[in-house]
This record gives structure tokens, C-alpha cells and sequence, in this order.
């Protein structure tokens, strides 16, 4: 009777701890990543009768489904704003954003367990945790990734509407974006982290990093990453067994020739986060290594996050303070960069000799990476990028509620908006749209401008009651700034939020028009004098009748004032509004 009950008890015991066992840990070689319903069906079993963790659903994605959220608090609390007011460290981890690199769902899968197993929950940090962020290319499951090492079948890089959601942030095309921005404004994490898988060359190490760009980031939080967290990330890593290199992006094709520093702009989930003062990263592992140690070498490092953020927790939240502080008070904000070639760092570099031979496809030369050949050497690190494009920002800018997707963003991030109680017509400095650079096929769904020349105006505009005025004064000015300055580089006039203005609505009829333009030379000497100057600089202009009376044309009081005129305002100077 006893050796019965006790064979119940193990046989219990040996069921429990399977079921607590992933998908990719049953599988026998490690080489299989978990399909989006075994993914919440994990998490729904681990959460159940447990106190210290929640799986909370946000929003509705583009496939239908809720973005799930995993929290891990050893106190039990799972409202922000009491978190907030407890003064917790919040960490929030990002998973399968391209279903084809999943190590993170599968190593935050495992993570959680233990944590919660070995009641190792950090007590000054609180854990949020996407546990699959792109659900609807998880779905769409194959082998896309023809050049990868595993796992065996994965999910499509696109989403149901064939977006790249990780160049999908700040335009926010996808109701993904929409979620992952509800749950970002919602839990407002000191701290950020995107695992992702590497593609490109072929060197020695299974983990690689994306850190936000220094350059780039808030200078407050670039001391303490730079000085601190960062360098303490690649020294675990390497005592863990998986030391890191930063992201291999060469400067002529191979990692022996130098690479360059990442610069994430607003498109991407670290360079949206960065608008809003979050330290953040991008785990990116390397394709070419197995399945596991990818999975296992991201276990790690969040892991190591997490526990850094531990110690440093009080730390890390008043250098945040510290910067949105500095950002309400900040004039002038970059809109681009680019990199500076002339600057470099010295790293060793574990890589593979590159070499050419012929391809047996094609017979042509083609390079190879010789693993036979393994060698560690100093290499260029391009780590520095400077300012291309800046603005200084206005006491306020001034949103006409037309522009509903601006507004309806506005409200998702926070940004504190005030309402005119009535018609007013303003002074304030009006941007005209010159030229720019557009492409002729669209990049994820867009005709992204570029280059965008503009004409500052200062002059009289009418806005009505209802529409959005917008102070400068506030921690999400660099959101507010890099989205409403169509010269940004991921500006919401770069991504065509405002093209309908960029058409005249009405001409003229030249045969009619002929009366009308003699008669405004005449009574207009200071028209008729501009006429004249561009005669004598152009020989051309003056052959021309048609070049003549749209110079007239557009120098008349009959020229729309709205063509080509960017809608939003930019007060200049702090006068007096009626506001709700």
C-alpha cells in the first residue's frame, strides 16, 4: 500500500514538472519554438491560483487577437499608478515582434517559471513581459528564414497585413502598435528590452546588442548606460558563457573592415521607447548558431537585466526624473543623424576569416566565412553620429482637430493637450513645404519623404473651438517634437500623415485670368517690380506667358493660402488662450 501511494506521488510529481516544461524543453533536441497557442496556454496554466504574477490582455491586433501582457510583482500589486506610487522599477520585455527570430517567447517562457519556482522575484522591480507580440506572424508558421539555423518552423516576419511591425511605431499603421502603446503609457517602464535574432555575417558569438545610440540618447541615461549598465550587461554575459560584441553591422560587408554603431529612429520599438526617456536595448543573437544557445543566451541576459535593475533600482528611476526634467526644459531637439566616419573605438573582435571562391551556382567569385579559420583581433568600432537636422521647439503648437490620427496618437502617449473654447485667430509661425525627396515605391505602405525643405512664415491663422494646443513643457517633448517637425526623420509628415496639403485646390483659367493679372500690375507697383526682377534673371521666364501669370498668380491675394502650408502652428510666444 505504501510503495502504491508512493508511486502515485512520484508519478504526480514527474506529470507536474513536465507540464511545467516549454514546448521547446519537450522537445527532444531543443529545436522547436512554441506556436502562439501554446504559448497563452502556458501562460494561463502557470498564472493559474498564483498571486504574484497576472496575464493581462490588451487591445486587439490585426489578426484579432489581444496582446498579451505577463507581470511578475512579489508584492502583489498589479496597479501602475500604486506601483508608480511605490517607486518600483518597471522592466518591460518585448517578445516575437518577427516570429522568425523567437528565442525571447520561448526564454521568457522558461524565465518566468523559474522566478516564480525559486520565488526569485526581484523586490524593488516590477516584470512586464509581451509574451508574443506579432501574433499574427507567428500564425503564418513555415521556414522563411532560409539562411537560419532553427528552430524548425517559426512564424512569417510580417503581419497580417504584411507590416513590419518593428518599423511600425511611430506611424502606428497596425493596432499592434496601438496595444504595444497602450501598454507602454500605461506601466511607463524605466527600462526596455526587444529580443530579436541577428542576420549578416558569420563570427564566433551567439549574442550581439543593440544599445540605444549615445549620440542619441537623453544624456542623463547615456552616462549611466554607457558608464554603468551597459558594461556590466557584456561582463555577466561573459561570465555566464556568452560574451557579446556589439550588433555586427559592417562598414564594407565584413566584421574585419569595422562596424557601425545602430542608430535606431522612432520607426523602431527602441527608438519610439527613447522619445520617452526609457533605457532601452535589442537583444540580436546569431542566426547561424543553434536554436538552443540562442534561447539559453537570451534567458541570460534577461536574467541579468533584471537583476542589474535590481541593484541600481532607485538609481535607475531618479536618472529618469532626472531627464524628463531636462527634456521639459530643453530648446532645441535632433531630428536626424548621421554616422561620423572620421570617429572610431578599438574592440576585439572573435570573428571568422573571410574568404572568395568560386560559386558552384554560378562560377562568379562569392564570399565565405572559414570556420577552420577563428581569429581574435582588434577591430574599428563606428560608434558616433552627429546632428543633421535640428528644431527648436515653440512655446506650443497648435493641432487643428482635423487631423484625428495625430490627435488619437497624442492621447495614446500621453501628451498633455488643452482645447480652444472658441474661434481664435493667432499670430503665430506657419511651415510652407518646399522640396523633398519621395520615393517612387512605397517603404511598409508609405511614400516616406525625405529631405523636406521649408519655408517659415510668420502670419495671422484662424483656429476654431475644439482644436489642440500642445505646450512644450513636458517629459514627452522629444515625442512631441520629432513627430510634429515634418524636417524629423520619422516625422508624422515623414510618413504622409499630411500629404492631402501638399495640393492646390483651385487655378485660375488663363484666357480669363489675362484681364485680372494686367489689372493687378497696375494697381500693384511692388507686384509689377517683382515681375521685373525675375524677367531679368530668368531669359527664359520672359518667353513665357504662362510662367508669368502663375508668378502673378501666386503673388496675389488670390493664391490659396493653404497649399503646400504644414497645418500645424507653432506659437512662438506665450499669449494668452481660453483653453479647456
Amino acid at each position: 500500500m505504501k510503495k502504491s501511494l508512493a508511486f502515485l506521488l512520484l508519478a504526480l510529481f514527474i506529470k507536474t514538472a513536465s507540464a511545467q516544461l516549454t514546448p521547446f524543453e519537450q522537445h527532444k533536441d531543443k529545436n522547436y519554438t512554441a506556436t502562439y497557442p501554446e504559448v497563452i496556454s502556458y501562460y494561463q496554466k502557470l498564472v493559474k491560483g498564483k498571486a504574484q504574477v497576472r496575464m493581462i490582455n490588451y487591445g486587439t491586433t490585426d489578426i484579432g487577437k489581444p496582446l498579451s501582457l505577463i507581470v511578475l510583482s512579489r508584492d502583489k500589486v498589479f496597479d501602475p499608478a500604486q506601483i508608480k506610487k511605490q517607486c518600483k522599477t518597471v522592466i518591460l520585455i518585448n517578445n516575437g515582434i518577427h516570429p522568425g527570430e523567437p528565442e525571447g517567447i520561448d526564454a521568457s517562457m522558461m524565465l518566468v517559471r523559474d522566478m516564480l519556482k525559486k520565488n526569485s522575484l526581484p523586490k524593488n522591480v516590477v516584470v512586464c513581459i509581451i509574451a508574443l507580440y506579432n501574433i499574427d506572424g507567428s500564425m503564418n508558421r513555415g521556414v522563411s528564414r532560409i539562411t537560419q539555423n532553427g528552430p524548425e518552423a517559426y512564424g512569417f516576419r510580417g503581419n497580417s497585413r504584411n507590416l513590419d511591425l518593428n518599423r511600425d511605431f511611430i506611424k502606428a499603421d497596425s493596432r499592434n502598435a496601438l496595444a504595444f502603446m497602450q501598454i507602454l503609457n500605461t506601466w511607463q517602464p524605466q527600462v526596455f528590452l526587444d529580443n530579436h535574432t541577428s542576420d549578416g555575417a558569420d563570427y564566433q558569438y551567439v549574442m550581439t546588442l543593440i544599445e540605444t545610440q549615445k549620440d542619441k540618447q537623453n544624456p542623463i541615461l547615456a552616462k549611466y548606460t554607457g558608464n554603468t549598465l551597459t558594461p556590466e550587461l557584456y561582463k555577466r554575459m561573459k561570465k555566464s558563457g556568452y560574451e557579446m560584441t556589439p550588433y555586427v553591422e559592417g562598414v564594407r560587408g565584413t566584421p574585419d573592415s569595422g562596424i557601425v554603431a545602430f542608430i535606431e529612429t522612432p520607426r523602431f520599438s527602441t527608438g519610439y521607447t527613447v522619445q520617452h526617456n526609457i533605457i532601452s536595448y535589442v537583444t540580436e543573437t546569431h542566426m547561424l548558431k543553434p536554436f538552443a544557445p540562442r534561447v539559453y543566451s537570451t534567458y541570460d541576459f534577461m536574467q541579468n537585466l533584471i537583476d542589474i535593475c535590481e541593484r541600481d533600482a532607485a538609481l535607475i528611476r531618479n536618472l529618469q526624473q532626472q531627464a524628463d526634467e531636462q527634456v521639459k526644459q530643453q530648446k532645441t531637439f535632433a531630428l536626424n543623424w548621421k554616422l561620423d566616419a572620421s570617429t572610431y573605438d578599438t574592440i576585439t573582435f572573435h570573428g571568422y576569416e573571410a574568404k572568395h571562391k568560386p560559386s558552384d551556382v554560378s562560377g562568379v567569385s562569392r564570399l565565405y566565412y572559414d570556420r577552420n579559420k577563428p581569429y581574435s583581433k582588434p577591430i574599428r568600432y563606428y560608434n558616433k553620429y552627429v546632428v543633421t537636422a535640428t528644431a527648436d521647439k515653440p512655446v506650443a503648437y497648435i493641432i487643428p482637430q482635423a487631423w484625428a490620427k495625430v490627435i488619437d496618437l497624442f492621447k495614446l502617449n500621453k501628451v498633455a493637450m488643452k482645447r480652444l473654447t472658441h474661434d481664435t485667430t493667432l499670430n503665430l509661425q506657419m511651415y510652407y513645404i518646399g522640396d523633398m525627396r519621395t520615393p517612387t515605391r512605397p517603404y511598409e505602405g508609405h511614400y516616406l519623404h525625405s529631405n523636406v525643405q521649408l519655408k517659415p512664415t510668420d502670419m495671422a491663422v484662424k483656429f476654431f473651438a475644439g482644436d489642440y494646443v500642445v505646450y512644450t513643457n513636458q517629459a514627452i517633448n522629444r515625442y512631441i517634437v520629432e513627430t510634429l517637425e515634418p524636417q524629423g526623420v520619422d516625422s508624422f509628415f515623414a510618413w504622409n500623415f499630411f500629404d492631402s496639403v501638399l495640393s492646390e485646390k483651385e487655378h485660375f483659367s488663363d484666357y480669363v485670368f489675362e484681364d485680372i493679372a494686367a489689372d493687378l500690375l497696375k494697381k500693384d507697383p511692388a507686384l509689377k517690380q517683382k515681375l521685373d526682377e525675375q524677367s531679368a534673371k530668368d531669359p527664359n521666364f520672359i518667353k513665357s506667358a504662362n510662367a508669368q501669370l502663375e508668378f502673378i498668380y501666386l503673388n496675389s491675394p488670390y493664391h490659396e493660402k493653404t497649399g503646400n502650408r504644414y497645418p500645424v502652428g507653432r506659437l512662438m510666444k506665450d499669449v494668452k488662450l481660453y483653453l479647456k
